[in-house]
């Protein structure tokens, strides 16, 4: 089990860094996995992740008090406004507002998190 934990931890840091080059990825959210799934395989790699000078204290912020910080909140949010009004527009049928319901539903975690 513990391999497979840490092939989905190195698929997650792969998507991160795939996040950091495209401005539609995101970045934070596959590092934040990549540590949850080091922890269970690799420690070592998870403590990399979490002393990272720019990746770390936001996923350290996450996992220890569940803190978004607002920009990142107003990004998330707005990514994912943009994306479910292209589906709608796109899309025709019932199937075009599914995105938009979990996109809802995500978003309304998201805000309900603490800032700081």
């Amino acid at each position: 089990m513990r391999l497979v934990y840490m092939a989905a931890g190195l698929v997650c840091v792969g998507l991160g860094i795939v996040g950091l080059i495209l401005p539609v990825m995101p970045t934070v959210v596959f590092f934040l996995i990549a540590a949850i799934l080091f922890a269970r395989s690799n420690p070592a790699w998870e403590a990399r992740i979490m002393e990272h000078p720019r990746l770390g204290p936001p996923i350290r912020a996450f996992r220890e008090r569940g803190v978004i910080r607002p920009w990142a909140k107003i990004s998330a949010v707005g990514a994912m406004t943009v994306s479910c009004v292209g589906a709608i527009i796109a899309f025709d049928g019932i199937w075009s507002y599914a995105p938009a319901a979990i996109c809802s539903l995500c978003a309304l975690y998201i805000l309900t998190r603490p800032s700081r």
